[in-house]
């Protein structure tokens, strides 16, 4: 039998444990958000980033037939940190339109 060497497994083992720690301290917290409805993207009650907000607060609106409609709510509270969309935009039924990092 080959002898184990306990400095390697030791050196090994502390350096899962500190990239574990680093990806937890650095990983993108972000919560996407993503759409319920199809339309084109309108300005009013368009989210912007740093915005702070709330869960269920209107994130992005779109036009319908029977006029304005929410089609992303936020699902978390937090900080948003990217709208991927724009006024003008057509957007579908489960795209991502907005980012939100939680508090």
């Amino acid at each position: 039998m080959k002898k184990i060497n306990w400095k390697v497994i030791a050196v090994l083992t502390v350096l899962c444990i500190l990239g574990g720690a680093y990806t937890l301290a650095f990983a993108d917290t972000s919560v996407d958000q993503k759409t319920t409805l199809n339309g084109v993207v309108l300005a009013d009650g368009l989210a912007a980033v740093g915005m702070q907000v709330s869960e269920g607060q209107v994130l992005v609106k779109v036009k319908t037939i029977a006029g304005p409609a929410p089609a992303a709510r936020a699902n978390i509270a937090g900080k948003v940190t990217a709208v991927l969309v724009k006024p003008g935009d057509n957007i579908s039924n489960g795209q991502t339109v907005v980012r939100i990092a939680a508090n």
